[in-house]
């Protein structure tokens, strides 16, 4: 009897420890987090969608030029009990995203911050310090 119960406790903790790398989540290798970089911009949706939400603007440049640019976010799940929902940007909202750029060169960065033109700030968006919330 106490083989058996062994032998059972043997095999959870395998299995256990054995699908620890299922629940990691990506790291953030693809961003260049040495540089922060302010992009003022039209939002032109807001894609409150799992695993992350993104934020897809325009930018202009100097020239007037217009480029598409995509911030990821965290996961709608942790926005919403930060305060944000589907509503917080709507198309057309002028905002200015603070983020890390991502090493490839594409238009695109981790959002770390969104402040609308008129100096309204979006709730807080980044983990807890403890990241288990």
């Amino acid at each position: 009897m106490k083989f058996k119960l062994r032998a059972c406790f043997v095999v959870a903790a395998g299995l256990c420890v054995g699908s620890l790398p299922v629940c990691a989540h990506h790291g953030t290798a693809e961003y260049d987090n040495t540089k922060t970089i302010s992009l003022q911009g039209t939002v032109t949706a807001l894609q409150y969608l799992n695993p992350h939400a993104l934020i897809l603007f325009t930018v202009k440049d100097d020239k007037g030029q217009a480029a598409n640019w995509t911030a990821e976010l965290q996961s709608p799940n942790l926005l919403s009990r930060r305060g944000w929902s589907r509503s917080t940007l709507k198309p057309e909202d002028q905002i200015i995203v603070t983020g890390h750029p991502v090493k490839n060169g594409a238009k695109a960065m981790s959002g770390q911050k969104v402040v609308f033109i008129d100096g309204r700030e979006t709730p807080y968006m980044g983990l807890p310090a403890d990241s288990s919330k």
